[in-house]
């Protein structure tokens, strides 16, 4: 494992707050000190993110912070990925929370006899709420397992972008990220790690997943309100709308039959959870009632991808 050199690189946008104890973490690492860095991509941040990596200096490896002016979270991994030493580069979230063990563990399937055919290795993401969590939204945060073992993930699995880990050479081979992809500032927008993940597969290379190599997603107070549930509703169904017709395209099939079913579900949909919105707001059940208009909120998305993408635009 030592003779792997690792460049984790933590891409991050005005959450000073949750980027300290992220930091904080993973300089903890129990991992060769001279066979890893810590990069920082600070994607146009306003905040105090600058003096938070600097109060980090004496730590080894000490991070170093990178701008990267162009807005999204596809251009700081692909950032991070230029400015990489590393054989391997680990892509997480600025608001994770990791254990000394964390990075020996993700990047060991690395070091296995099956590393040749490994394209991308993902961990277990647990979300945890600093905050709190209103009763509204109890349960609708899962914890992110797939298996109890370290190994590959059937076709229908596939870890997500919070804690990830790939070789440089899959870059160099096939290609970086959709910059067209995943969140601009407060868009919500997603895919491009599900994309990127898609394409390695594409070509033979096998997903893992590692649950020992845990992290703790911190979901704060603000993306915990009706608002914010409805934009993250609306713009994960037009992700998911995008991904699908991407993999149907590149199979080479027609996505016409799914778009059509699609709208259809949805349009039924979006007036069957308005209206159970409104019978809820009428019993006085506002818990039942919020989770009616996110859900109503979600089809709404998936329609405006469908008919956006039926006319080209997407």
């Amino acid at each position: 494992m030592s003779s792997l050199r690792v460049t984790v690189a933590v891409i991050t946008y005005n959450r000073s707050r949750f980027l300290r104890q992220t930091l904080a973490g993973i300089v903890r690492q129990d991992y060769p000190a001279d066979r890893w860095e810590l990069l920082v991509i600070d994607n146009n941040s306003t905040d105090d993110t600058r003096d938070v990596v600097t109060s980090f200096v004496t730590a080894n490896p000490a991070p170093r912070r990178i701008l990267e002016t162009l807005q999204g979270l596809d251009h700081g991994r692909n950032r991070a990925i230029e400015e990489a030493r590393g054989d391997l580069v680990v892509l997480v979230d600025d608001d994770i929370l990791v254990e000394p063990d964390w990075l020996a563990q993700l990047v060991a399937p690395f070091s296995s006899e099956s590393a040749h055919k490994i394209g991308v290795v993902g961990g277990e993401v647990m979300p945890v709420f600093p905050d709190g969590i209103p009763t509204w939204l109890e349960g609708s945060h899962r914890p992110l397992q797939f298996r109890s073992d370290p190994g590959p993930l059937p076709p229908n699995q596939a870890p997500v972008g919070a804690n990830l880990a790939f070789p440089k050479w899959a870059f160099v081979r096939f290609g970086m990220f959709d910059t067209r992809l995943d969140r601009q500032g407060s868009r919500l927008f997603g895919g491009g790690d599900a994309q990127m993940i898609r394409r390695l597969r594409m070509v033979g290379l096998e997903a893992w997943f590692v649950p020992g190599a845990k992290v703790l997603h911190q979901i704060s107070g603000e993306r915990l309100t009706l608002g914010y549930s409805l934009r993250h509703a609306f713009d994960s169904a037009r992700s998911r709308v995008g991904d699908h017709v991407r993999t149907l395209r590149e199979s080479g099939r027609s996505p016409l039959g799914f778009m059509a079913t699609r709208a259809a579900g949805g349009a039924f949909k979006v007036a069957g959870f308005l209206l159970l919105a409104m019978a809820c707001m009428v019993a006085l059940r506002t818990g039942s009632a919020r989770r009616a208009l996110v859900r109503a909120w979600r089809s709404c998305g998936y329609l405006y991808q469908i008919s956006r993408t039926a006319v080209g635009n997407a």
